[in-house]
């Protein structure tokens, strides 16, 4: 079958459910990640939409660095609190070899470099266990400064990391446009203990944070 390459370099994330076989029911995991990545792909652009693969991962691909670290906290704060997933993120090209039932079969430098960020967050969590995300160029792409890049992310996973079921739902409706009050009555308290939630758990940091990410960096 005939192959295509990617012309530039592009953003490939890979997810991987964290724990899922500890969970009772499986399929209730699966359910969970499938709404996640439903409202994340609402929050970016994407080449590739995120979508399960096979077993408890999932894909996207995108051409900026931005849309693709927004994925990764997007579906961390639309999974219930029992469930946490670890990312990578790879910088480079990527192929196109064919189809399956879960979609495109692809291939290249991008994804190598994905795969070997979820090996490295998985060994770096011995030491910072809060860690979920880290990006990983491929060894000829041009890229920013990872090291700046996942110094970001060290910090936004801590705050993350930290959040309950209640702050990943005010985060995550902050990210999609919603008010205090929106959130307030969906979480059924006061205005004013939503907006001392933000101020105090961390959210605003990194609500400001998301906002901040710089646009048209490869």
């Amino acid at each position: 079958m005939t192959s295509s390459a990617s012309p530039k370099p592009v953003h490939a994330v890979i997810g991987d459910v964290v724990g899922s076989r500890e969970h009772a029911s499986r399929r209730a995991v699966q359910e969970a990640l499938v709404r996640a990545l439903e409202v994340a792909d609402a929050g970016v652009t994407s080449i590739q939409r995120p979508e399960p693969t096979i077993g408890d991962e999932f894909q996207s691909v995108h051409a900026e660095l931005a849309d693709a670290l927004v994925v990764t906290v997007l579906v961390r704060l639309a999974l219930p609190e029992e469930l946490d997933v670890r990312f990578g993120i790879g910088i480079g090209t990527l192929e196109v070899v064919g189809s399956s039932p879960y979609g495109l079969t692809q291939d290249g430098p991008a994804w190598w470099a994905a795969r070997q960020a979820v090996v490295e967050v998985g060994e770096r969590q011995r030491s910072m266990p809060h860690l979920r995300t880290r990006v990983v160029p491929a060894p000829t792409a041009a890229s920013p400064d990872t090291g700046l890049v996942n110094a970001y992310l060290e910090t936004r996973d801590f705050i993350v990391t930290g959040f309950d079921g209640r702050l990943r739902r005010i985060a995550a409706g902050l990210l999609a446009g919603r008010s205090i009050g929106q959130i307030a009555d969906s979480e059924g308290i006061s205005a004013s203990a939503v907006s001392q939630r933000v101020r105090r758990g961390g959210v605003r940091a990194l609500t400001e944070s998301v906002a901040h990410l710089p646009r048209g960096a490869s």
